[in-house]
């Protein structure tokens, strides 16, 4: 069974980038069809999808973070990497990356999650 493991600072000054490093343990990262998000929960707030990348490269993000956001991978380390620029406190959150499949023109649930990894902005 796949496993997500997030990894990265803790604590990021404001108006620095927020950098974080999902580890997918099986599979090559590019196996079709799968797509693999960032996902975060402020405090108090509920899931806010940021973003993805898909299995041949490609990515997405939320119209409301895309200013701000990269995803991008390593594949000779399978590793989906997110970097978030220009941070405020209200960046703080958990930060969590979900793997989910695409099949003839939708994504289905979520199906493996990582165990997200806290994240503070503050100076």
């Amino acid at each position: 069974q796949v496993q997500l493991h997030e990894s990265g600072p803790g604590l990021v000054a404001p108006s620095q980038t927020l950098s974080l490093t999902c580890t997918v343990s099986v599979g090559p990262i590019t196996t079709n069809y799968y797509y693999y998000s960032w996902i975060r929960q402020p405090p108090g707030k509920g899931l806010e999808w940021m973003g993805n990348i898909a299995y041949v490269g490609t990515t997405y993000y939320s119209p409301s973070l895309k200013s701000r956001t990269s995803i991008s991978r390593d594949t000779c380390n399978n590793q989906i990497t997110l970097q978030l620029s220009s941070v405020t406190p209200e960046d703080t959150a958990v930060y969590y990356c979900a793997r989910q499949s695409y099949y003839s023109g939708s994504y289905a649930p979520f199906a493996s999650w990582g165990q997200g990894t806290q994240v503070t902005v503050s100076s």
